[in-house]
C-alpha cells in the first residue's frame, strides 16, 4: 500500500497541476491528496443504473430499499467488487462508499455530474469520450445474441445469417450500435429505453434475438428468458470493446483512479474479481 500511495502521489501531482494550469501563474497549487478530489469530503460517490442486475451486482437488496434487484454497497457482483478495491487503494473504507441511481444514458451524457465516477457498463467510445473522461480498461468484453430455444433465429451459426432476423438492444448502447453497423439488419432493430423492456421483448418474442455483452446473456439465460440460450459471441470490434469508468470531463480524479486499476491488475487482483463473478463468460462459440 505505501507504494501504490506513491504512485497515486506522483499521479495527483500531474493531475493538479494540468487541472490547475493557467495563462500565468501567481503561487503553487496546493498538493491535495487523491481523496481531497472527490465531490464530497470523505465521500466516494458513485453512480450506477437501478435495477442493479448480475454478475455485475449481487446480494439482493434489504426490504424497503430503493435498489431493485440487488443493493450495489453489498460489495457482491463485479462491478461492485471493482468499486470497493479501487475505493481501498484511493484511501476509502466501505463505509465512505455512496452509490446514487444514474439512468444509463445520462451517465455518459454532457454537463456537471452528481458522482465522482459512474460504473455500469459504459463502453468506451470516441464519441463519449468527447463530452465526459473515461477510465483505462477495467473490463473487455463482447458482444453476444440471446435467443429463444428452438426458433428459426436458433439454428443459425454466422454473423450474415441474422441479417434476416428482428434483433433488439437497449438505446444508446454498444449493442445496438453493433447491430446497425456491424450485422446490418435487413429489418429495422427494435430499441428500448431500458435493458429490461429488450429482455420482455424477446421472452414476448416481440423480437428475434437480443444483443447484450457476453456476462449479461448468461444471465438473461439463466433467470430472465425460460428456455433460452446464447447463440454466440459476436466478433470484437476493431481495437476491441472495453468498459471504463465514467467522470465529467477532465476531472483530475481518474487518473488516480487509473493509477489504483493498474495496480489491481498487476497484483492479480482484478483478474480474481473477475474470476469470482464472471468466471461464466467464457466458453461461449463466436459467430463467424
Amino acid at each position: 500500500m505505501v507504494r501504490v500511495a506513491t504512485v497515486l502521489a506522483v499521479a495527483l501531482l500531474a493531475a493538479i497541476s494540468a487541472a490547475f494550469a493557467s495563462g500565468r501563474d501567481t503561487a503553487p497549487a496546493r498538493v491535495t491528496a487523491c481523496k481531497d478530489l472527490v465531490r464530497t469530503s470523505g465521500t466516494l460517490t458513485v453512480g450506477t443504473d437501478n435495477p442493479a442486475y448480475p454478475p455485475w451486482y449481487g446480494g439482493g437488496t434489504p426490504n424497503g430499499g430503493s435498489w431493485k434487484i440487488n443493493d450495489p454497497s453489498t460489495g457482491k457482483g463485479f462491478e461492485s467488487a471493482v468499486v470497493y478495491a479501487v475505493a481501498k487503494k484511493l484511501g476509502f473504507q466501505h463505509s465512505a462508499v455512496k452509490w446514487t441511481y444514474v439512468p444509463f444514458a445520462k451517465s455518459y451524457a454532457p454537463g456537471k455530474k452528481s458522482f465522482d465516477f459512474d460504473i455500469n457498463q459504459i463502453s468506451f467510445t470516441a464519441a463519449r469520450a468527447k463530452v465526459v473522461t473515461f477510465s483505462a480498461s477495467y473490463y473487455d468484453v463482447n458482444q453476444a445474441v440471446v435467443v429463444v430455444k428452438g426458433t428459426p433465429i436458433a439454428k443459425v451459426r454466422t454473423v450474415a445469417g441474422l441479417r434476416k432476423y428482428k434483433l433488439g438492444a437497449q438505446l444508446g448502447t454498444t449493442s445496438y450500435n453493433y447491430i446497425v453497423r456491424k450485422i446490418r439488419p435487413s429489418q429495422q432493430p427494435a430499441v428500448y429505453q431500458q435493458n429490461v423492456a429488450a429482455i420482455t421483448a424477446l421472452k414476448n418474442k416481440q423480437i428475434d434475438g437480443l444483443v447484450v455483452d457476453l456476462p449479461t446473456a448468461f444471465y438473461v439465460t439463466a433467470a430472465q428468458v425460460p428456455n433460452s440460450k446464447i447463440l454466440g459471441q459476436l466478433p470484437s470490434s476493431i481495437g476491441n470493446e472495453h468498459f471504463g469508468m465514467v467522470f465529467q470531463k477532465g476531472n483530475p480524479l481518474a487518473r488516480c483512479v487509473n493509477v489504483a486499476l493498474a495496480s489491481l491488475r498487476r497484483s492479480g487482483e482484478l483478474a480474481r474479481i473477475q474470476q469470482t463473478w464472471l468466471a461464466k463468460a467464457n466458453g461461449a462459440p463466436i459467430l463467424h
